[in-house]
This record gives structure tokens, sequence and C-alpha cells, in this order.
């Protein structure tokens, strides 16, 4: 099953885009991944893993939702 991380910049005021990461995850795709877990961060980190690989980094891509939750899909049923 698929594990997702967000780490976020807590200083930065980053929870709620985090949030809305997590929430947009758990509707696509609900009891298919094991869990959607935010992790506390600073120094300005945004950044999506899923199966401990990155699928956004704020540092190199654009925010976007919808390419996010892609992003992750890829990794959804896909067995290690």
């Amino acid at each position: 099953m698929t594990e997702v991380e967000i780490e976020y910049c807590v200083p930065c005021g980053m929870l709620g885009r985090a949030q809305d990461i997590q929430q947009d995850i758990l509707e696509e795709f609900g009891e298919e991944v094991d869990r959607v877990a935010l992790v506390t961060g600073d120094a300005g980190v945004f950044e999506v893993r899923a199966n401990d690989e990155v699928v956004f980094d704020k540092e190199a891509d654009e925010f976007d939702r919808a390419a996010i939750v892609d992003g992750v899909r890829s990794h959804v049923g896909a067995t290690a």
C-alpha cells in the first residue's frame, strides 16, 4: 500500500496548504492509501513524498493541487 508524507514549514504558515493536499489525496484514493501524514518542518520546506519518492517539491515545482494528486496516483496500488 501507499504511504504519503507531506512535509511543510511550520514557521511559514503552510499548515493549511498541507491539510488541503492531505484532504485531496484522501478524497481521491480513500482506503487505497495506508496513510497520509503531515510532517512538520522549517526553512521553507513543502514537499510531498509517496513511498519515499518525492512527487512535489516547492523548490522545483509549481504548486498545483491536481498535479500533486496525479503524482501520488502512480504510486497507489504499486507494489514494492
